[in-house]
C-alpha cells in the first residue's frame, strides 16, 4: 500500500524550503519522479532538494543537457529531464547505472518515456499549480520511503 500526502506551498520560497526538507532525508537509492506541466515548479523544488542534501551546486533545469549531476556531502543526486526525448535510447542506460549506486538519489522530471526502466520502489510527487505562485503537491510512495514524506507532515 502507498502512502500519500499533500500539502500546499504559496511562493517559491516555501517550495524550495519543501525540496530542501526532502532533501535532508536522502540517504542514497531514493528515485523521485516529478510530475508537472511546464513551469510547475519541478526545478525550484529540486533546488531545494539539492541544498537540503548538502549541495553548494547552481541547481539549473537540465531539458537541454538532459542530465545534471550535483555533489553533496554525503551522496550525489542526478536529476534527468526528459521532456525532449521522443524515445530512451541511450539515456536509458546511464539511468540504470545510477538507479544501481547506493550513495545516489536520482530525480526525474518527465519520467513517463522510461516508466518501463524504473523499480516500483519510487517517490512520485505530482504538482499542480493553482497560480502564479501556488503549488499543490501530491506525494506517493511505498512503505519503504515513508521516511521521507514523514518529515513534511
Amino acid at each position: 500500500m502507498k502512502k500519500k500526502l499533500i500539502t500546499t506551498t504559496h511562493t517559491p520560497t516555501e517550495t524550495e524550503k519543501l525540496g530542501y526538507k526532502i532533501g535532508k532525508t536522502l540517504q542514497g537509492s531514493e528515485i523521485i519522479e516529478l510530475i508537472s506541466d511546464i513551469g510547475g515548479g519541478k526545478t525550484t523544488l529540486v533546488r531545494g532538494i539539492v541544498s537540503g542534501a548538502g549541495s553548494q551546486d547552481a541547481v539549473a533545469s537540465p531539458t537541454f543537457t538532459i542530465s545534471k549531476t550535483y555533489k553533496a556531502n554525503r551522496l550525489t543526486l542526478v536529476h534527468f529531464d526528459f521532456y525532449r526525448l521522443q524515445d530512451p535510447g541511450i539515456i536509458s542506460n546511464e539511468l540504470e547505472e545510477y538507479l544501481q549506486e547506493k550513495d545516489t538519489a536520482v530525480l526525474i522530471e518527465w519520467p513517463k518515456i522510461i516508466n518501463d526502466f524504473l523499480p516500483q520502489k519510487k517517490l512520485r510527487i505530482s504538482i499542480e499549480a493553482i497560480d502564479e505562485n501556488v503549488r499543490k503537491f501530491h506525494f506517493e510512495c511505498p512503505k519503504q520511503l515513508e521516511y521521507i514524506i514523514k518529515e513534511l507532515v
